[in-house]
């Protein structure tokens, strides 16, 4: 006589689940990422994914913060080293656009990473790089160590605002008619400046923003 098809297995005939550990959470995040979007990398979400509970997702990571922080710092591991080639401010704007670039991909991390404090590997290999470079070019240690977090508040803004899931094309439209349509008597400057305002791609806008920082940062002391 044998078992039916329906038949329940018991728990022990089951394969066993791979063990937990943060690496595999941030995988699994990543991948939830990907596929669905930073709204979708929940505990809950997470926990369907690995087939376990969110209780047990805590021993790993704290909060759905920190698992966003971890998920940034993954992602800063397809970010690569700075160029051989090139001046130290060709490399440290390279590396900044790679950053964005990365960003751009996923507008979502990008606006979580204006208020995200990761501290992963990856993202310390990141400030490495970024202070190495200044350093190279005779920037004084507290304008470097002050204007890396001013280099990165810049790039991760311009993915946020220019990203894939951002303002939408008719959100722009109507700023563009405003801008158009403002009266040169009660807003003089705007109504002469209105078509610069918003011209130039965001390619160009990044690396033009970039190198305005750059050299603020080279000339600029910290207060004692």
């Amino acid at each position: 006589m044998t078992d039916r098809p329906d038949t329940p297995r018991s728990r022990r005939e089951r394969p066993a689940k791979p063990a937990l550990t943060r690496a595999g959470i941030v995988a699994a995040a990543v991948a939830v990422l990907r596929a669905e979007g930073l709204q979708k990398v929940t505990m809950r979400r997470l926990a369907q994914e690995l087939d376990t509970g969110p209780a047990s997702l805590y021993v790993y990571v704290r909060n759905t913060a920190e698992l966003h922080a971890a998920v940034l710092d993954e992602l800063l591991g397809t970010v690569g080293p700075a160029p051989a080639e090139g001046s130290w401010r060709e490399r440290l704007e390279h590396v900044l656009t790679a950053y964005t670039a990365m960003l751009f991909e996923h507008p979502s991390l990008a606006r979580s990473a204006l208020t995200a404090r990761p501290s992963g590997p990856h993202y310390l290999n990141l400030i490495e790089t970024l202070l190495s470079l200044l350093d190279e070019g005779g920037v004084p240690p507290a304008q470097a160590a002050w204007g890396v977090d001013l280099l990165l508040q810049h790039a991760t803004a311009t993915a946020a605002e220019h990203g894939a899931d951002a303002a939408s094309e008719e959100d722009w439209d109507a700023l563009r008619r405003a801008l158009h349509d403002i009266s040169g008597r009660t807003h003089p400057r705007i109504a002469a400046l209105g078509g610069a305002l918003l011209s130039g791609v965001p390619e160009d806008r990044l690396s033009w923003g970039l190198r305005a920082l750059i050299a603020g940062i080279e000339r600029t002391a910290v207060p004692d």
